[in-house]
């Protein structure tokens, strides 16, 4: 039987993030492929949160290889490594990475007297009015106060975009080491002469770091006056405005955020507060916020508005939220009246999960390597988000068997049109990690497999490749979610691609490759 050669038989398609051809040992004392340093960062880039552990690795090496991996790119390869910046920040919206990237990439720079990109790179990862703050906090830290013209120039350029009335009010606060104030006095940026308030805007954001008792805001800003006046209530008066009719358009007038209404109210946010403050919250606020809504009791009419938000597609696709912070609301706030927008909410945020034809099989890890997370602010883990995607491919997939697996294996069963909420529920704690075991034992001339891992399979499996059962002609797709050196395969090869992190930008890149495209990095494919 002609397996090969027929009409139907096409190249194999590659994809950038490849091994070298050397071996290894993996953190599992496993076969380990090492990457090439291209690939190597990329993978790290988008797993890395600074300074914080792994189950294999200390937040410290982490960083430090991270650091060195940005160094020697940022002069090899300068190009690449500065659109591997902007998209960390602009399409993986990942901001510590992406702000210590763009600090090591200029230092590096500097240092080998290179001229060129690191002004941009700088500029190109700044997205939030903070994080000029955050940039300079981190490089005063690493290299002191004296600020090189890149720096300089960069943040310049960032704050004319990023500082407005609402910025600032919303994050020029007492709390941070940099005020806006001080990133103005240390990188002197221009108004921007397309916002003629501006000027007006910074000398009044200098008066509130060095006089803020005296600082008064221009007097044609609406915005600052009313927030003003609001601030200045007799605190006793307060609760009345706020509950008021029209108080929550006086709130939203006034730009005081719902992260400020308590300091300023002085007192708890009750059910009528909250009901005052929803409507000038965003989809992320909301999701956050679910199970402050039950304690208060909002009302059920309230509560109804919320959830139509929170399942809202366009809402979904605006806040960009990652699938799993509707899986952490889910888990905390268990109210049945939120179950519903947050599985809707669910899907919409999958909504670029391939629909993939034929017959796949879908390899979940759920070794105990998995269970550690991503960073302290997350109270979920690589595990959870491996399972969330699975379990939509499974669900979106023409014909696919979903398995766990990590010393053992099993099937899970899922419904016709099942809930992706309910379907995680039955994942479970598989230990060690035999990659090879679960390949040989579920493969069954697929059309593709699709394997969710941190990629440390472990010693004692048969051959050096926990791939080899998969035909060369099969494709395999590992997304990697940790971000280790070393590869459980041979990737950048024909039919075998390593993805990194859950991105819309990978997603895509799966019926292009099988369309026998070969594929570039993320950035280049958009």
């Amino acid at each position: 039987m002609s397996r090969f050669n027929s009409r139907k038989a096409k190249a194999g398609s590659t994809s950038p993030v490849a091994t070298t051809g050397r071996r290894t040992v993996n953190h599992n004392g496993g076969p380990g492929f090492v990457r090439d340093r291209k690939s190597e960062l990329f993978l790290l880039a988008i797993a890395n949160m600074v300074g914080q552990d792994t189950f294999y690795e200390r937040g410290g090496d982490r960083d430090d290889r991270y650091t060195a991996l940005v160094r020697e790119l940022a002069v090899a390869e300068p190009e690449w490594t500065l659109g591997l910046l902007r998209w960390l920040r602009h399409g993986a919206q990942l901001r510590t990475a992406a702000l210590v990237g763009a600090a090591e990439f200029t230092r590096a720079r500097l240092d080998v007297g290179a001229h060129g990109y690191s002004r941009q790179a700088v500029d190109a990862v700044l997205q939030r009015p903070d994080e000029p703050g955050e940039l300079l906090a981190y490089w005063t830290s690493r290299y002191g106060r004296a600020l090189p013209k890149p720096v300089k120039r960069g943040v310049a350029d960032a704050v004319r975009r990023l500082y407005h009335a609402r910025s600032l009010l919303k994050y020029d606060t007492a709390g941070k080491g940099y005020r806006f104030g001080d990133v103005l006095e240390l990188t002197h940026p221009a108004p921007d002469p397309a916002k003629p308030w501006q000027g007006a805007l910074f000398a009044y954001a200098l008066d509130r770091r060095h006089r803020p008792e005296e600082a008064v805001p221009p007097v044609s800003d609406r915005l600052l006056t009313a927030n003003r006046e609001l601030l200045a209530l007799p605190v006793g008066e307060r609760r009345a405005a706020v509950t008021a009719p029209g108080g929550a358009e006086r709130l939203a007038a006034a730009g005081l955020t719902w992260e400020a209404l308590a300091g300023w109210l002085q007192g708890p946010l009750d059910a009528a507060v909250w009901e005052a403050v929803i409507p000038s919250m965003g989809p992320m606020a909301l999701v956050r916020n679910l199970r402050n809504f039950d304690q208060a009791g909002v009302s059920d009419a309230v509560a109804a508005e919320v959830a139509r938000r929170i399942a809202d597609p366009d809402e979904v696709r605006r806040s960009r939220q990652f699938p799993f912070r509707y899986l952490a609301a889910h888990r905390h706030a268990p109210s049945l009246r939120w179950g519903h927008a947050l599985e809707t909410a669910l899907s919409h945020s999958l909504a670029n999960v391939p629909a993939l034809p034929g017959r796949t099989l879908i390899l979940v890890d759920r070794s105990g390597s998995m269970f550690d997370r991503p960073s302290a602010q997350s109270q979920l883990n690589r595990a959870d988000s491996a399972a969330i995607f699975g379990t939509a491919l499974k669900i979106r997939a023409a014909d696919a068997d979903l398995v766990e697996f990590g010393t053992t294996s099993r099937v899970l069963q899922v419904g016709p049109g099942e809930a992706v909420l309910r379907v995680l529920e039955r994942f479970s704690d598989l230990g060690g990690t035999n990659t090879a075991g679960a390949v040989r034992a579920h493969f069954r001339g697929h059309d593709r497999v699709v394997i969710v891992t941190d990629e440390q399979t472990g010693p004692g499996h048969r051959g050096d490749d926990p791939l080899a059962a998969v035909p060369a002609h099969v494709p395999v797709y590992t997304w990697n979610l940790a971000g280790y050196a070393p590869g459980h395969g041979p990737s950048g090869v024909a039919n075998r691609h390593t993805f990194g992190g859950l991105s819309d930008a990978a997603f895509r890149l799966v019926p292009l490759l099988e369309a026998a495209h070969n594929a570039g990095w993320l950035w280049e494919e958009a």
